[in-house]
């Protein structure tokens, strides 16, 4: 084979290559996961049932809503294949954790245990998710504001009424 045809023949190889990644590329548009929000009871939600002052709420429908409730607002690239299923799996993951949506759902030695795990995570600034942050710049918690928000859920935590020692439940 002359070097020339070689040469053609790797561009023919790699013309064909990319064509194909194109071509999944554009067919997996048609492919992504449903992004349909759940229909929610205002009644149960977090914020109507603890009403925390209008700063605190500020920070929690900006740095926590997206992905811990079903007040989430799909950002432009959510219907990018296959970010969009990456995304899908970050909300439904966060949703598990904690969703805010369905406060009232949880009893309180449920709701008492989320609060605890929140205010660790958020203490240790690993919530928001450095890659929630990155996109979404205004969900970057100052140290004030995660003071701010341990306060409050500190403060919630401390109005959950007891209960009983022998209930047990898994979170």
């Amino acid at each position: 084979m002359i070097p020339s045809e070689k040469g053609g023949f790797m561009n023919s190889i790699l013309s064909k290559i990319l064509a194909g990644i194109a071509l999944i590329f554009v067919v997996v548009q048609f492919f992504g996961p449903d992004q349909t929000l759940p229909d929610a009871d205002p009644a149960k939600d977090f914020l109507a049932n603890t009403n925390p002052p209008q700063e605190v709420t500020t920070i929690i429908k900006t740095a926590c809503y997206d992905c811990h409730s079903y007040q989430t607002k799909y950002p432009w690239y959510a219907g990018i294949e296959p970010l969009s299923w990456w995304l899908q799996d970050h909300i439904e993951h966060g949703r598990d954790e904690l969703n805010f949506s369905e406060w009232t759902d949880y009893t309180t030695r449920r709701a008492d245990h989320k609060l605890e795990e929140a205010i660790e995570l958020v203490e240790e600034e690993e919530m928001p998710l450095p890659s929630y942050t990155r996109v979404h710049w205004e969900a970057n918690l100052t140290d004030q504001q995660r003071e701010e928000l341990n306060k409050w859920f500190t403060s919630v935590r401390e109005q959950l009424p007891s209960e009983p020692e022998d209930q047990t439940e898994e979170d």
